[in-house]
């Protein structure tokens, strides 16, 4: 009878032993698998930290690639912009000018009424330096009716064959080859005998009763001179225009990003 109790109390504690042995093992693999878990939590979050790195540094190598080319973009549009607006005051001192000072402005058809060389005009021409000499061309003097109008006027080549020679139609380079300047004024004499019917510029308000044969400066001259300027002017305004929108692209991306993160 005093074994019995014995016994039981034995198995009681052997029971109790085994369940807390059996307690601390579950809680050993629940601690273990705990562990492990945080564990591929942490190395996932350094992973995506990794990529996030790489990408925020892929992102400034791609600015601070960007941005050297830009600023080379706006100073290439700024030159040529300033280069253009250069262009415009030279032209606007030199060919406007002289095209809006001309007074041969009408264009007009001139019948050729005579063309007859005269005396010998003097001119100079330079044989080193600060030596001049003298030679001699012949002078050839045309006298045209303008079809518009009907009055008989001076031929003269150009602009600035009026202001060297008010009497000639043609004031060729002084060279010291005399025969030769008269050979290229006898040709000219000889053109103009077999084309009577010339185009020909007068002054509308008859304040010049000379004719011009050819304008240095017309309507053809002034648009190929102010086309090339317009044309960088153009050009740099477009260059600015397209670094300001892909910078303004750029910021609008990079804020809509943001915005979905």
């Amino acid at each position: 009878m005093h074994q019995r109790p014995l016994r039981q109390s034995f198995r009681s504690t052997s029971a109790g032993n085994a369940g807390r042995a059996s307690s601390q093992k579950m809680f050993f693999v629940a601690s273990s698998r705990d562990t492990s878990g945080a564990g591929r939590g942490s190395e996932r979050r350094s992973i995506y930290q990794k990529f996030r790195n790489v990408d925020l540094l892929d992102k400034k190598k791609t600015v601070t690639a960007l941005k050297p080319g830009e600023d080379r973009a706006i100073l290439l549009g700024l030159g040529m912009i300033l280069s253009s607006v250069m262009l415009y005051f030279v032209l606007g001192i030199t060919v406007l000018r002289s095209y809006a000072d001309s007074v041969w402005t009408e264009e007009g058809v001139c019948i050729v009424l005579n063309a007859t060389v005269t005396a010998d005009e003097n001119c100079s021409y330079s044989c080193g330096s600060d030596c001049w000499r003298l030679s001699k061309y012949p002078c050839l003097q045309v006298y045209v009716s303008v079809n518009s109008t009907g009055r008989v006027s001076r031929l003269s080549h150009n602009e600035e064959t009026q202001d060297t020679s008010s009497e000639c139609f043609y004031v060729p380079r002084c060279q010291k080859d005399s025969a030769a300047m008269h050979m290229m004024i006898v040709n000219i004499s000889e053109w103009l005998k077999v084309n009577t019917q010339v185009p020909c510029y007068y002054d509308p308000a008859e304040q010049q009763e000379t004719v011009l044969l050819t304008r240095l400066y017309d309507h053809a001259v002034v648009f190929h001179s102010l086309l090339w300027p317009s044309c960088m002017l153009t050009g740099g305004g477009v260059i600015i225009m397209m670094v300001k929108l892909t910078q303004y692209l750029s910021r609008l991306c990079e804020e809509i990003g943001k915005i979905k993160r």
